[in-house]
C-alpha cells in the first residue's frame, strides 16, 4: 500500500483541473492548497517549470523574483566547473624536501603544497604519507611546512553564519584542506556498565574529550539536542566536554566536529599517521612556500571532478563547494584564488553562453549564505542550458535521485515519481528550494525550479513534493503541452 502522503496527494490531484494552458496563470491546485495550509503566501514563492524542447515555460510564477536559493546555487558552481575545468580535472597535493635527503633522513623541512583539493580525505592523506615512506623517507629533522598560497589568505569566522563554530559545514576553505578538518565522534552505549563511550577518529593529541554523559532509558528521540557540549581551547589544542543524558535505545551514533585551525589539524594528523607508519618527526608546523631549492618527492591526486561534483551535490557538501568555487578563480583567473576572481569567472562564463543574471549574488558558491541570490527563471534557464551541454550526463548524474540517494533519499518514497526526478535541494532557516529535472509519466523531461523564502518554510517541503508529483502525473495522458 502507498503511504499516507501518497493517498492525500492523490485526493488533491483528483480535484485538480484536467488540463492547463501552455503557461499556467496560477499554481496547480495541490501546490496552492499545501502552501495555504502552511500559511505561506504565493508572494514568498517562485516557480519555474519548462518542458525541454517547448517554446514557452509551463509554469512561470514569481520566477523573476531575486530569491535566496540556499544550496541550489551549487548548480551554478557545478555547471561552470564541469565546463571550464572539464569532468576529468583533478587536484594534486605535492610533497617536497626542503633540505638534504640521505639514507632516509631529511635534514630540513617537509613541505606540503596544497592546491585546493576538496576531497583530500584521511585515506588519501595516508596514501601521501605512505608514498613518502615507500620512497625511503624515515626521519624528518625539520618542520612541517604548509604551502597554502593557492588560495589567498582570508579571515573566516566559523561561528558567523549560525553561531555553530564546531559544525563541519562551517569550516572555511583552505588550499590544504585535509579530511574536511573534522573529527568523528562515535557514541557507544554500554548497558552493563551504565556508561557511554566516546570514540574519536582520527585520534588527535590536541583534541581532548571529557565525557560526563550518563546513560538513560527511554526513547532515543532528538539525541543531538540532549548532548550538552562545552568547547574550550585555543589555536593549538581544544577540549570538548560532553554532559547530559544519552538514551541506550539510540544505539551507536556518530557526529562530526570541526575544532582546530587548519595548520594544527594537519600537524596532529601528520604526527599520528607518520608515527603509525614507522616514521620519526619532532618538529612543529608553520606556513611557508615551496622554495626554489626544494625537491619534489611525491604527489597524490584527487578523484576526477565528475566524482567530486557528484559527492558535493548528492549530499550538499558546503565545504567542497567553497573549495570548488575558489578553484575556478585560481585555475581560470590565476593564483591566488579569491571569491572576487571566482565571481568574475562565473559571470564571464555565463555571458559567453548568452546568459546574463543581473540579480544573481554569489558569496561563496555553496549556498551557505544569507546574501546569495538568483531568480527561479534564471536557475531554470541554467538547467535548460546544461541539458544541451557536453557535460550534461555528468551534471545530471550529480543530482540526488528522488527516493533513492543523497538529500532526496527519504522524500517521495511511496510516490510514483520516485526514481524519476534528479533534484538539487536547498535548505536554510527561512529557505527551501528544489531545482533539477523530472521525467513525467509520458517520458517528457522537464526542468523544475521552486524557491520559497518565508519564516514558515519548515512546512514548505510538502508543497514542493506536491509540485513534483503533480508534474509527473499531469503527463499521464491528457495531451496538454
Amino acid at each position: 500500500m502507498r503511504g499516507m502522503f501518497t493517498a492525500v496527494l492523490a485526493a488533491l490531484l483528483a480535484t485538480a483541473p484536467a488540463q492547463v494552458p501552455a503557461q499556467a496563470a496560477s499554481l496547480p491546485g495541490p501546490v496552492a492548497r499545501v502552501l495555504a495550509q502552511a500559511d505561506i503566501p504565493e508572494s514568498a514563492t517562485a516557480f519555474y517549470v519548462h518542458v525541454i524542447g517547448a517554446e514557452h515555460p509551463l509554469l512561470d510564477m514569481g520566477a523573476e523574483r531575486s530569491m535566496n536559493p540556499a544550496s541550489a546555487i551549487k548548480l551554478v558552481t557545478s555547471y561552470a566547473a564541469l565546463e571550464l575545468l572539464g569532468p576529468a580535472f583533478r587536484w594534486v597535493t605535492e610533497a617536497y624536501a626542503a633540505g638534504t635527503l640521505s639514507d632516509g633522513v631529511l635534514e630540513g623541512d617537509l613541505v606540503l603544497k596544497g592546491r585546493g583539493d576538496p576531497k583530500l580525505t584521511l585515506e588519501n592523506f595516508w596514501l601521501l604519507l605512505r608514498s613518502l615512506r615507500s620512497r625511503g623517507l624515515r626521519e624528518i629533522r625539520g618542520d612541517l611546512v604548509l604551502d597554502r598560497t593557492y588560495f589567498a589568505a582570508q579571515d573566516h569566522d566559523p561561528g558567523r553564519f549560525d553561531e555553530q563554530p564546531t559544525r563541519p559545514y562551517n569550516t572555511g576553505p583552505d588550499a590544504l584542506l585535509v579530511n574536511f578538518k573534522a573529527v568523528r565522534l562515535k557514541f557507544v552505549p554500554d548497558s552493563e556498565a551504565r556508561a557511554v563511550q566516546i570514540l574519536v577518529e582520527p585520534p588527535l593529541p590536541q583534541v581532548r574529550i571529557v565525557n560526563r554523559l550518563t546513560l538513560a532509558n527511554g526513547p532515543c528521540g532528538d539525541w543531538v539536542r540532549r548532548l550538552q557540549l562545552d568547547a574550550q581551547g585555543g589555536s593549538a589544542a581544544t577540549r570538548l566536554t560532553f554532559s547530559g543524558r544519552y538514551a541506550a535505545s539510540c544505539g551507536e551514533r556518530e557526529r562530526n566536529y570541526s575544532v582546530l585551525p587548519h595548520p594544527h589539524y594537519v600537524l596532529g594528523l601528520f604526527r599520528e599517521l607518520w608515527r603509525e607508519l614507522g616514521g620519526t618527526f619532532t618538529g612543529t608546523v608553520r606556513d611557508g612556500t615551496v622554495g626554489a631549492d626544494a625537491h619534489p618527492l611525491v604527489t597524490v591526486e584527487s578523484p576526477a571532478l565528475a566524482q567530486v561534483v557528484r559527492d558535493m551535490n548528492k549530499f550538499s557538501n558546503n565545504v567542497m563547494a567553497r573549495q570548488l568555487y575558489l578553484t575556478l578563480g585560481a585555475e581560470v583567473a590565476g593564483e591566488p584564488a579569491t571569491y572576487e576572481k571566482a565571481d568574475r569567472v562565473v559571470r564571464e562564463w555565463l555571458a559567453g553562453k548568452g546568459m546574463t543574471f543581473p540579480e544573481m549574488v554569489l558569496e561563496n558558491g555553496s549556498g551557505l549564505s544569507r546574501v546569495e541570490r538568483i531568480s527561479a527563471r534564471h536557475l531554470g534557464e541554467l538547467l535548460l542550458s546544461s541539458f544541451r551541454s557536453p557535460v550534461m550526463p555528468e551534471f545530471i548524474a550529480s543530482l540526488p535521485l528522488a527516493a533513492a540517494d543523497g538529500t532526496m533519499k527519504k522524500r517521495l518514497v511511496d510516490a510514483e515519481v520516485a526514481g524519476q526526478a534528479h533534484i538539487k535541494t536547498g535548505s536554510l532557516t527561512g529557505v527551501r528550494s528544489i531545482a533539477g529535472y523530472l521525467l513525467d509519466a509520458r517520458g517528457r523531461r522537464l526542468v523544475v525550479v521552486s524557491i520559497i523564502n518565508h519564516p514558515n518554510t519548515g512546512n514548505a517541503q510538502a508543497a514542493q513534493d506536491a509540485l513534483l508529483t503533480w508534474l509527473y502525473h499531469r503527463g499521464a495522458g491528457n495531451g496538454c503541452c
